[in-house]
């Protein structure tokens, strides 16, 4: 098996077991008969359990940024950007298997490591939101990630409280609900004037920045 994919394999059975276990009481002896191989190849490929748990990680919050920034260039219209984003989140935070909760939620978070991945998620989505509103508005650099950070969070506490409330709100009526409050306070947010691309200049005839 190709080394990739082996490695895909153990990191489906280490999800599995943390999901069922947790990740203090499953061991790597658990991991790797999950898996359905010795322990000696588990750690031809991780170092430890935190080493695979950092794995998972990587691979959730991977998925969470890809979330947002497909929802982002999903559409060029600004509320359904937003609608986009709460489906994706709440749609990552529901299913099975996605590891979200494991993750985002775990007392793992408080490891350096693991929260160093968190943050650099959260990060990367909230520039990623940042980079479309500064196509759009006056606002300093600053001011677009401090915005698209406070959505982040939105849709991250949002998600959170639905899932653990056993909210009775179907999940697209609860994200479509967050979605409206969402965006009335970023409908708010100042646009630029007609005619200027979010650089500080006049756009030319066809929405290209002049020469020069």
């Amino acid at each position: 098996m190709p080394r990739d994919e082996r490695r895909a394999l153990l990191l489906e059975a280490a999800l599995g077991a943390f999901s069922e276990q947790g990740y203090h009481a499953t061991s790597m002896d658990d991991i790797a008969e999950r898996a359905g191989v010795s322990k000696p190849v588990l750690y031809q490929h991780f170092d430890s359990k935190l080493d695979l748990y950092l794995g998972l990680a990587g691979r959730v919050c991977d998925e969470v940024v890809a979330k947002i920034e497909g929802a982002l260039a999903s559409t060029t219209d600004n509320g359904e950007r937003i609608e986009a984003c709460l489906h994706g989140f709440f749609e990552l935070v529901d299913r099975p298997g996605s590891g979200y909760q494991l993750v985002f939620d775990s007392d793992m978070g408080g490891q350096r490591e693991v929260a160093a991945l968190l943050d650099e998620a959260r990060r990367r989505c909230a520039e990623a939101i940042g980079r479309v509103l500064q196509e759009q508005s006056p606002l300093t650099w600053d001011e677009c990630v401090l915005l698209g950070s406070t959505l982040v969070g939105m849709a991250q506490s949002a998600a959170r409280h639905w899932v653990e409330s056993g909210s009775t709100i179907p999940r697209r009526e609860a994200a479509d609900l967050v979605a409206k409050l969402a965006w009335r306070g970023m409908g708010n947010v100042p646009h630029l004037p007609e005619g200027h691309d979010g650089t500080g200049r006049e756009a030319g005839p066809d929405g290209e920045p002049p020469a020069g």
